[in-house]
């Protein structure tokens, strides 16, 4: 059974807490939309937050702040840095709720994420909407972007691989921004798998991304799993090179992305951008291999 109660939380007085009898989620009705934690009853938070803006709104600035949320591709300042420091409207449907933000009035975009959570077992069905309310056409992207705890470990896989010369047409890209190192040890490259560790000793940020039309990211923190997947449309163009997936890592947190086409919105018109994620207890990864990744990842994936 789902509860959905209004609750202070991390110093903001409206919040609502999310739950089962496993799991729990906590969104803000404060500023947002954002969700700033998921993790199960009694337990470690999967999600990072910052301690210095917990509770804190009114800002003039975006802030860093944590939680999971949902941004516009491709990557632009000022437009993508949008502050979300206001409070959202809240509306409760049954056993799911929606926290919708006010137009920004640096991008005319309204953003809004509906959460439903499973009566049962740790299943939440994140739903992301962007919608134009300019009087002009804009290309605009979902970016689903989860901030996660530090001292973990970010994963995501390739599509199917083949052997050559049965496959010879390239089957997706692997991404790099200015700044990515792929010498950088927080990484590894299995054939695959893509794995990054987070460090909170190393304050160099790193990033990465590909395209999977079964697009998934997972985050191991300790021995809790967490797993984010979305359908991407390969008959579609992506941002950045062609990107369904990002990551990104620096001393204080590593983030895991899905990202949605690149959609055309006429005025008044949403896109919409479907994750689906789930929580495992009691993972433990003797090492980083594809053997190793298949063996605990594979059944998973096909829940």
């Amino acid at each position: 059974m789902v509860k959905i109660e209004k609750q202070p939380w991390g110093g903001w007085p409206n919040c609502y807490r999310i739950s089962n009898d496993e799991v729990d989620l906590i969104v803000t009705g404060d500023i947002g939309p954002r969700i700033m934690r998921y993790g199960f009853l009694n337990s470690q938070n999967l999600f990072k937050n910052f301690a210095e803006s917990m509770g804190r709104s009114g800002e003039s600035e975006w802030m860093l702040r944590g939680g999971h949320r949902i941004w516009a591709a491709p990557e632009v300042a000022p437009r993508t840095y949008a502050p979300d420091n206001g409070p959202v409207e809240i509306v409760i449907t049954g056993e799911s709720l929606t926290a919708t933000q006010p137009v920004e009035p640096l991008t005319g975009l309204e953003k809004e994420i509906t959460v439903k959570l499973a009566p049962s077992g740790t299943a939440v069905e994140v739903r992301h909407r962007i919608r134009n309310t300019l009087v002009w056409d804009i290309e605009v992207a979902p970016w689903a972007v989860s901030m996660m705890a530090q001292r973990g470990v970010g994963i995501t896989g390739y599509p199917p691989r083949g052997k050559h010369p049965d496959i010879l047409p390239p089957t997706h890209p692997l991404v790099m921004w200015a700044f990515t190192d792929l010498s950088d040890p927080r990484w590894k490259f299995a054939k695959k798998y893509v794995v990054l560790r987070q460090e909170p000793e190393n304050a160099v940020p790193q990033k990465i991304g590909h395209f999977n039309p079964k697009t998934w990211g997972a985050y191991l923190l300790g021995s809790d799993l967490f797993i984010k997947r979305y359908d991407a449309d390969a008959s579609r163009p992506y941002p950045d090179f062609g990107c369904s997936y990002e990551t990104f890592t620096r001393d204080d947190m590593l983030e895991i992305e899905t990202l949605g086409p690149l959609t055309k919105l006429a005025p008044g018109a949403s896109l919409e951008h479907i994750e689906r994620w789930t929580l495992h207890r009691d993972i433990h990864l003797k090492e980083f291999t594809d053997e190793e990744l298949d063996r605990v990842l594979a059944p998973l994936l096909l829940v």
